[in-house]
């Protein structure tokens, strides 16, 4: 009856957990729609209408090659566009969030083994990617990053075919989902092989393989010469006896280690002919070669030293980030646990590169609340053995559920405030009565707009070809194919680094649409510039005709 009971407690624990963290999720979940989405929509609805012909149909540049690197995302997207409008777009965001803070809960519960504190973190890692939750594949793909974890840990657990077909399937959806993050996949698999060399490393010098070799190759061509054959056997045996003691002590050590727990798992060899076909996944897709050269092109241009979210951390700006770091180097630092090298491999090198780029920030977050779950079911368990099985047995008492309630109640509320009077598009950031205006009194077939990065997708998603949008690698000569580094031009202009009529002249660009309180705007306006005649201006964008 006993056990009963605390099943069914465990099941009813469960479903709180689930429906608080399905509420957390959705007040989370922005309701203005970020400015990626909008070219997605347009994307999708072209490769359902022409396929995909790998050039890019929206700028008024001629001649661009365009990867669609998340080409199956951006057709479904379109598809629930095509039939909900904004609203199924954002009630999908909403289900993807719901269904992200979930899998982390009973990822974190199946690997830490405590449903309680698994929530409690689940809770903290979904409020750090609150500013990752949005209308974009990547959020598909967190959830494809976090069932991957799981099902390479129960592999090394168990060996089950099944899981090792989980992860080639992951590869393949990620591949077509979001290809610029697939080489992701395969950094999740490093920490695991990385313990596994190190223990065979150690294995090789600790119990001195080489040199026992050695000796018995001596020994074999020794037989004739008796002297040498004894010599050669002595020091074989005095060696051998040597390292049956090391064994004996290694494997205390191994048992009992000071900090770091080395494990040579024999199921990680298994584990990286599973890397390999999951390589092989890459030809899976549409896309060509794409999945193999996007990231490597990506680094070669200079569009990461530009785009804020590629830009390194700085960690003072995230006292979240800080906190979290700082609650790791504690817990190892100054308590008794112990933790598994793929573990330490996987948070630091989680850490490194968030400090790189701070949208790592998403995966540091994921994988990292995993891993501290883990550590802090280590932490009480170390100290007290008894206490989570007694906080189990209690785990639907009223103190525990009310706590639960007023986290979430309280960090719900703090969300849903800040975004209560939301519209699916901002017209502060989007020129949506600027583009009223273009569409009703600007011939397109004849014109050629110099506009700005973060608003350029709004402007193909009503239907105007742009000079640039936020598919930054689009622009780079890298992928686009062309001589011209269309996105170094731009950042030299929006920056004021170089004389914008150069540029401007450059592309033979017929009009300029601008945020009211941009640099060159003002600069326009106060030195009333000859070249520019303002046809439009509202609150938040202004409109000029270049006058050649």
């Amino acid at each position: 009856m006993k056990k009963i009971k605390k099943i069914n407690d465990g099941i009813k624990f469960t479903i709180i957990a689930v429906v608080l963290i399905a509420i957390f999720c959705i007040a989370i979940t922005p309701v203005t729609l970020q400015n990626d989405t909008y070219y997605t929509i347009k994307i999708g609805e072209h490769i359902q209408n022409n396929g995909i012909d790998m050039k890019d149909q929206f700028s008024w540049h001629e001649d661009l090659n365009y990867t669609y690197p998340h080409w199956l995302y951006d057709l479904l997207t379109y598809k629930i566009y095509s039939q909900f409008g904004m609203m199924g777009i954002y009630l999908t965001t909403c289900l993807l969030s719901c269904i992200l803070g979930i899998t982390l809960f009973f990822v974190s519960s199946k690997i830490s083994k405590n449903k309680l504190i698994s929530f409690f973190v689940t809770i903290g890692a979904m409020y750090l990617l609150k500013g990752y939750i949005a209308a974009r594949a990547q959020l598909v793909t967190f959830i494809l990053f976090i069932l991957s974890l799981y099902f390479i840990e129960k592999f090394l657990e168990n060996r089950k075919i099944r899981y090792g077909i989980g992860i080639v399937l992951i590869s393949t959806l990620i591949a077509n989902l979001h290809v610029a993050v697939w080489p992701f996949l395969f950094i999740l698999f490093l920490p695991y092989i990385g313990e596994y060399l190190i223990a065979v490393l150690a294995d090789l010098i600790i119990y001195k393989k080489v040199q026992e070799r050695l000796l018995k190759i001596k020994i074999k061509y020794s037989s004739n010469n008796k002297e040498a054959l004894e010599k050669f056997q002595k020091e074989l045996d005095e060696l051998q006896a040597k390292v049956s003691k090391i064994k004996i002590k290694r494997s205390k050590s191994i048992q009992n280690p000071y900090k770091i727990k080395i494990t040579k798992n024999k199921n990680v060899k298994w584990l990286i002919v599973i890397m390999i076909i999951c390589a092989f996944t890459g030809l899976l897709t549409p896309l060509g070669d794409t999945p193999y050269t996007y990231l490597v092109k990506t680094m070669q241009g200079n569009t990461t030293k530009n785009i804020n979210e590629h830009l390194p951390m700085t960690i003072a700006e995230q006292p979240e980030v800080l906190c979290t770091i700082i609650i790791f180097l504690a817990v190892l630092t100054f308590t008794k646990i112990k933790i598994k090298l793929s573990d330490l491999f996987m948070i630091g090198g989680l850490a490194f590169l968030m400090l790189e780029s701070r949208r790592q920030l998403s995966m540091f977050s994921l994988i990292g609340s995993v891993i501290l779950s883990k550590l802090i079911v280590e932490l009480i368990t170390c100290y007290d053995k008894e206490l989570l099985e007694k906080i189990n047995k209690k785990i639907l008492h009223p103190f525990i559920i009310i706590c639960m309630i007023v986290l979430v109640g309280w960090q719900t509320y703090d969300n849903v405030k800040t975004k209560y009077n939301d519209k699916f598009i901002d017209e502060t950031q989007y020129p949506v009565k600027a583009c009223d205006y273009i569409l009703e009194n600007i011939d397109l077939s004849k014109a050629r707009f110099y506009n700005e990065y973060n608003y350029g997708s709004y402007m193909i998603y009503r239907g105007i070809p742009v000079f640039i949008d936020s598919r930054a690698d689009l622009y780079a000569p890298e992928f686009s194919g062309l001589k011209d580094d269309i996105f170094t031009d731009f950042i030299d202009v929006s920056s004021i680094g170089t004389f914008y009529e150069d540029i401007l002249e450059k592309y033979n660009i017929t009009h300029v649409i601008l945020y009211s309180n941009s640099k060159m705007s003002m600069i326009i306006d106060e030195t009333k510039d000859p070249h520019y005649s303002k046809i439009y201006k509202d609150d938040y964008f202004v409109i000029y005709e270049r006058v050649k």
